[in-house]
């Protein structure tokens, strides 16, 4: 974000060297600020989750929470080794943890497939530990998978998106793609941050490149 914009580690903790658990997870309102719908489970049984890293999570929380069939959002942190960890903690580098937005949907009205479209269109998935100015191993692309349909659908995107990205002179993808081990939900200051700051600073920006469903 704006205030982190100084040099940070592009390298990610090695096993053993990050930063130390905490005990205490962050408590935070489990109503969303713009539905009222619960960020927390329990949620709906017939919700799906999703969870996806595209640099700041201000901006991508805001561009999911706008789809229809999207039935909450939340933001907070996934693919680290720090337990528990504060927003400093994962703006320092030393827990390995991307900023993310966790995605409850509904598939009856909004598909996996139309999340991925949002998610590799909204930004460049090419830069590595970086999205625009922001610079660190918390910006860098990803997504977080929540069953064995959501990683065939991510791996076939990633393939598809590459070769759009490559007719716009673009290189190569660096999005993290695996399966989500514990999400972790930032303090309530960001949750839903540009509805509470309509002001506030978002990141987000695309390659102009389309992405379309490799079909089978």
């Amino acid at each position: 974000m704006f205030f982190n914009l100084g040099k940070k580690s592009s390298e990610l903790p090695k096993s053993g060297e990050a930063i130390a658990d905490r005990e205490q997870a962050v408590e935070i309102s489990p109503q969303h600020f713009v539905s009222g719908n619960r960020i927390k489970e329990p949620v709906p049984e017939h919700l799906h989750k999703a969870v996806f890293g595209m640099g700041c999570f201000w901006g991508a929380e805001r561009l999911f929470w706008e789809l229809p069939g999207v039935y909450s959002t939340a933001a907070g942190y996934a693919g680290g080794q720090t337990a528990n960890p504060s927003y400093e903690d994962v703006c320092s580098g030393g827990t390995g943890h991307a900023e993310v937005v966790l995605v409850f949907f509904d598939p009856a009205q909004i598909s996996y497939e139309a999340l991925l479209t949002a998610f590799w269109e909204s930004h460049d998935p090419t830069q590595g530990m970086r999205q625009g100015n922001d610079r660190g191993t918390q910006y860098r692309s990803a997504i977080y998978t929540t069953s064995a349909e959501q990683g065939t659908a991510a791996e076939s995107s990633r393939a598809a998106f590459q070769a759009a990205l490559q007719e716009k002179g673009y290189g190569e993808i660096t999005t993290e793609i695996r399966a989500l081990q514990e999400f972790y939900y930032a303090d309530d200051y960001h949750q839903q941050y540009l509805a509470k700051n309509p002001g506030g600073y978002c990141g987000l920006a695309g390659t102009g490149a389309c992405y379309a469903p490799e079909q089978g």
